[in-house]
């Protein structure tokens, strides 16, 4: 079974994730950080802005493959992939800028937790068609 969509969200996420990755990777080394944030608060800011990635991102990416899988409509599954996708970036961009108002870390939430949300909910709605 392909999945198209899927594939090409994941090939988009990954790459989002290996930014905020580098971004991470060059603050530890400018400021001979092994471990951890060593105390320094851009270091935390950017490690959660990156973890917080890793820990959405697959997830939202199973239930994606999911819906594609069990027939939910492409431009359905294209749409929640662009919202998800849009709130990561905000939501990153929100700790690279070392931004202190709140509105880009916010929205980023709000996009990420709806369009996870709709395919929880839209998967589950399609295994419970395809159960009875």
């Amino acid at each position: 079974m392909m999945l198209p969509v899927t594939a090409f969200f994941a090939g988009v996420l990954a790459l989002w994730l290996m930014l905020l990755t580098w971004q991470v990777a060059k603050l530890r080394r400018t400021k001979r950080i092994l471990l951890g944030d060593d105390g320094h608060g851009d270091a935390q800011r950017l490690i959660r802005g990156h973890g917080n990635a890793a820990e959405t991102i697959p997830i939202f990416l199973i239930l994606l493959g999911l819906g594609e899988g069990l027939g939910a409509p492409v431009w359905v599954v294209g749409a929640l992939g662009v919202t998800f996708t849009a709130g990561r970036i905000l939501h990153g961009l929100h700790f690279m800028w070392h931004r202190t108002d709140l509105s880009m870390r916010f929205s980023g939430m709000v996009l990420t937790l709806f369009s996870t949300t709709v395919a929880a909910l839209g998967v589950m709605a399609h295994a419970l068609a395809e159960l009875f």
